[in-house]
């Protein structure tokens, strides 16, 4: 056991002593901070649920809509129409702090504000479809964005709640229950010392009784003499 090879002084005791409170501390502090983990993870993860049934059901109806055109026009005539796109989108990514985990945060813009410019293509010879169908898309990017912050943030934070679950669990099912064993060692030890150093003195004092007893007893013989 770690105990026995623990050195049993009262400055080792109290420097153990020390590091189970500091230990005791760190294990609510982190269960604390394991509970609140797990309730944002459990926010997000609802979040993410009804992201992705959101952005599911945007990419369902969009490929509905893209068949359509494709129905009603020429591959060649849907591929020239999508070939140069006039619009860009530039993605920023900043971070937010969530109980020590840095999640992203994303931001986008467009190259033009012009909301039309979604349609890279003129409206005469392409298909209505196909106007749904890059509309629908252009709308659903924020969500789509959105879903993927979520994801990521849901991946950090399921890392980070496994880590601080170890941590916990080494202090509570190894270090702490150490430290305790360690003490009640030390304590034991330093009983067992005062009640030899106790019994030592007892019997140094009954000699010394015993002699100084001896010592009169002489002396009244000798001065009887």
């Amino acid at each position: 056991m770690a105990a026995t090879h623990v050195n049993p002084t009262r400055m080792e005791l109290t420097r153990l002593k020390k590091k189970l409170v500091t230990a005791l501390r760190g294990h609510k502090l982190l269960k604390d901070k394991r509970d609140e983990l797990m309730r944002q993870f459990l926010i997000l993860v609802r979040e993410n649920k009804s992201l992705r049934e959101k952005v599911e059901a945007g990419i369902r109806s969009a490929d509905q809509n893209f068949v359509l055109a494709r129905a009603a026009m020429p591959d060649e005539e849907v591929n020239v129409a999508l070939m140069a796109p006039k619009q860009e989108v530039y993605l920023e990514m900043d971070e937010r702090n969530v109980m020590s985990v840095e999640v992203p945060v994303f931001h986008y813009k467009t190259r033009t504000p012009d909301a039309d410019d979604i349609y890279s293509y003129g409206f005469a010879f392409t298909s209505g479809d196909l106007d749904a169908a890059v509309k629908s898309l252009a709308d659903l990017l924020p969500d789509m964005l959105k879903l993927a912050e979520v994801e990521k943030s849901c991946q950090l934070m399921s890392m980070e709640i496994e880590k601080t679950r170890r941590r916990v669990n080494a202090l509570e099912h190894v270090m702490i229950p150490e430290l305790q064993e360690n003490i009640r060692y030390i304590t034991m030890k330093l009983d067992e010392n005062e009640r030899s150093t106790q019994i030592r003195l007892m019997k140094v004092k009954d000699m010394m009784l015993e002699e100084a007893h001896h010592y009169k007893k002489k002396q009244n013989e000798a001065f009887a003499g």
